[in-house]
C-alpha cells in the first residue's frame, strides 16, 4: 500500500467527501485506512464499574484506501503517488508536480 500512518489525505468518495484528515491507522491486509476524525460512527458503551453510567463515544472506522487522495506537501493538491528509484533508494513523489512526499 503506498499509503502511510501521518500522511494528510483528502477524502473523495462517502459521507465525508471533500474533508481532509490524517492517517492514524493502515490495514494493509485488508487495504484500508483510518483518517483521524472522519467516517465516524456512535457506539454505545457499557458501563465497567459499579455505578457507572453507560455512555454513546463517536469511533472513527476504517474506509477504503482507494476511496482517498494523498495531499501534496508542496504544491497542495490532491494527487496520486508515483515511485522512483535513485541509487538504491525509493521513495514517493507526487504525480502533479513531482515533488517528494
Amino acid at each position: 500500500m503506498k499509503l502511510h500512518k501521518g500522511d494528510t489525505v483528502k477524502i473523495i468518495k462517502g459521507k465525508d467527501s471533500g474533508k481532509t484528515g490524517k492517517i492514524i491507522r493502515v490495514l494493509s491486509d485488508k487495504n484500508k485506512i483510518v483518517v483521524e476524525g472522519l467516517n465516524t460512527f456512535k457506539k454505545h458503551v457499557r458501563p465497567k464499574k459499579q455505578g457507572e453510567k453507560g455512555e454513546v463515544v463517536l469511533v472513527s472506522r476504517p474506509l477504503y484506501a482507494s476511496n482517498v487522495k494523498i495531499l501534496c506537501g508542496s504544491c497542495k493538491k490532491p494527487t496520486r503517488i508515483g515511485a522512483k528509484i535513485e541509487e538504491k533508494n525509493k521513495f514517493r513523489i507526487c504525480r502533479k508536480c513531482g515533488a517528494k512526499i
